[in-house]
């Protein structure tokens, strides 16, 4: 009988090799920790009520499209908010940097650009240096709330509200796989800075995992709901025609982290499976030549229609040609949240009492020193 008792040996090997650098990297990020809330370090607290969307984790958890569904949900509410993000892979001539609903996307970054054309009533700001990039932000627009995107990690902001957004994976095989040995960013230890967890799951996953989910997060005695995003329709590039439904085969196009789940959201919606996917690399920065392969592969497949999620829309959209042979379309999502497990009613509920309770507005305080 053959067993696989050699991989399993080098498997824990491994494990065990990686273990130490991830035990000192964790206790690094620990005493970073501790040396900003002990105010050794520079920081910042924002006049206005800040908060902060995060993860332990590195990669994507949903944090983009949840920071525009929080300004969708401040606007409605006749609030101004301005968005404080370092702008991956964004080039701004300058810091801080004002994105606007028609910036360059090499400038901007395709994530902030996204957010400035879907939410035009907030502000977003691009700099890595977010305590230059608030106090900047306040002197000119007084908004009446701070979002940090990406912030769990960034502590020279002093925030109001942790938000904590987890895969399902992160509470159970990687829970506590600080980097090299898993995507965790920090150990468990951090996770007592989160105000809320936002669990990313669908109800079968939260079904599944909710035993696990409340032995390992019972301990840090915060709320926690879960969300998912759903498909809710397409919008023509060209024309904003909004439909539910494409009776034709597509090609579809994405640059994103998580392809597979590109596919299959497409799939769900469209009932139907791409006649092929052309997957880029997260934040691939596309150019003329992309669009002739595009053009290329649509030909032979003989389809008329590209699908892209709307991440990559941003960034395809200033290179098509209004003589284009393709009818391209963007992939809409919306964010569904469940009710908590832990009797605290649906996120939106909660977030309304948490505001109605929101830190009263601060007085001014000098800029920190940025470097």
């Amino acid at each position: 009988m053959r067993t696989n008792l050699p991989c399993r040996s080098l498997a824990l090997e491994d494990a065990r090799m990686l273990s130490l650098p991830a035990k000192l990297y964790a206790k690094l990020m620990s005493w970073r920790e501790a040396t900003y809330s002990g105010n050794r370090l520079p920081r910042w607290r924002p006049c206005a009520p800040c908060i902060s969307v995060g993860n332990i984790r590195w990669g994507g958890t949903g944090k983009t499209p949840f920071c525009q569904w929080l300004l969708h949900w401040a606007e409605s509410r006749n609030l101004r908010p301005v968005l404080l993000t370092r702008g991956y892979k964004a080039q701004p001539p300058y810091l801080p940097y004002l994105v606007r609903p028609d910036a360059p996307v090499a400038q901007a970054g395709d994530e902030p650009l996204l957010l400035a054309q879907s939410a035009p009533g907030s502000h977003i700001i691009v700099d890595p240096k977010r305590i230059r990039s608030g106090p900047w932000a306040w002197k000119q627009f007084h908004p009446d709330l701070f979002v940090l995107d990406d912030g769990f990690q960034h502590l020279p902001v002093i925030r109001d509200l942790d938000l904590v957004l987890l895969l399902p994976d992160d509470v159970d095989q990687d829970w506590n796989k600080v980097v090299p040995s898993g995507p965790w960013r920090e150990g468990t230890k951090a996770l007592a800075r989160a105000d809320v967890f936002l669990i990313k799951a669908d109800e079968q996953a939260c079904i599944k995992l909710r035993p696990l989910i409340e032995s390992r997060l019972k301990r840090f005695n915060k709320p926690y709901f879960f969300f998912s995003l759903e498909p809710c329709g397409l919008t023509d590039l060209s024309s904003n025609q909004q439909t539910q439904i494409l009776e034709r085969p597509y090609l579809l196009i994405s640059g994103v982290g998580h392809p597979c789940s590109v596919e299959q959201t497409a799939t769900n919606l469209l009932s139907a499976t791409p006649r092929k996917h052309l997957a880029f690399a997260d934040h691939y920065a596309f150019r003329h030549r992309d669009l002739h392969r595009i053009l290329h592969e649509a030909q032979s497949l003989k389809v008329a229609d590209v699908v892209c999620t709307a991440k990559d829309a941003v960034k395809l959209k200033p290179l098509l040609s209004p003589e284009t042979a393709l009818r391209w379309w963007r992939l809409n999502m919306k964010i569904v949240f469940g009710p908590s497990p832990t009797n605290q009613g649906y996120f939106e509920d909660w977030l309304e009492k948490w505001w109605e309770k929101r830190p009263v507005p601060r007085a001014y305080s000098p800029d920190p020193d940025p470097d």
